[in-house]
């Protein structure tokens, strides 16, 4: 689990992403006259759960962390991955610790009697590290769905989220949520920018995701001087920031 994984490519894994994402959906109504942001961490690496939580709590706002537990304490082409301790202060600070598998596993790989199960060692494994909260929501890794896994995932889970990098606007998918990365060099963290900017102009929910937050980061992740640019665009946006459980509780109670 140490090395990057890259998902299937080509054609046939291009037709299945395609209807994972029109399949088994789950509507979720937005505000029209409403902006929320979500700022989120997959798997997620100590530098996250410090430097980037450190960021984020300058501006009084909470993030939600994806976690999976087997890289708990361990070492991965991130860096060193968050433990016990982690969990601890970052529920403490009220950030949402949410679940994302206990391997890392690809749900398009797999049967989904065996994501299934990983996820429920996931959540076993959480617990057994002290983690009391319940875990509400859930991000595919590699942001790789089924139809299948949406909707065992949907009687499980208030929300799901994916990475097709766009903002969530009308009746969104709430088994595949779209998100928009915080990685990709200047340029990557020039688009997150104006997808902050352009709420100003067309409101939505906009859930950025990062993995390792450090000077010398990997090509998944930012330096603290990128995603402090990044805090600065959602500053200025006036859209309210809020974890995703959070997000989902509000539009529920006003759906």
């Amino acid at each position: 689990m140490n090395a990057p994984y890259t998902p299937a490519s080509g054609l046939f894994a291009g037709l299945n992403r395609r209807w994972a994402r029109v399949a088994a959906r789950k509507p979720l109504q937005l505000p029209s006259d409403r902006a929320i942001i979500t700022i989120t961490f997959d798997d997620f690496p100590k530098s996250a759960a410090s430097t980037g939580a450190a960021i984020l709590e300058r501006h009084g706002w909470q993030g939600t962390y994806y976690a999976s537990a087997g890289y708990a304490g361990g070492q991965t082409h991130h860096g060193a991955m968050f433990d016990c301790g982690d969990l601890q202060r970052l529920v403490g600070a009220g950030h949402e610790i949410a679940c994302h598998t206990y391997s890392h596993l690809d749900a398009s790989q797999v049967g989904t009697g065996t994501f299934l199960a990983d996820i429920a060692r996931n959540e076993r494994a959480l617990k057994a590290m002290g983690l009391e909260t319940e875990l509400e929501s859930f991000a595919f890794p590699y942001g790789e769905a089924s139809p299948a896994t949406k909707r065992a995932l949907s009687e499980r889970f208030t929300n799901l989220r994916g990475v097709q990098a766009d903002i969530n606007r009308g009746a969104a998918d709430r088994n595949l949520l779209k998100s928009v990365p915080v990685d990709g060099g200047d340029a990557g963290i020039d688009r997150a920018v104006e997808a902050a900017a352009s709420l100003s102009r067309h409101t939505g929910w906009l859930i950025f995701y990062a993995h390792d937050v450090q000077d010398s980061p990997t090509e998944w992740g930012c330096t603290p001087v990128q995603l402090e640019r990044v805090c600065q665009a959602i500053a200025d946006s006036g859209a309210d920031v809020l974890t995703v459980r959070e997000a989902v509780r509000q539009m529920e109670a006003t759906a």
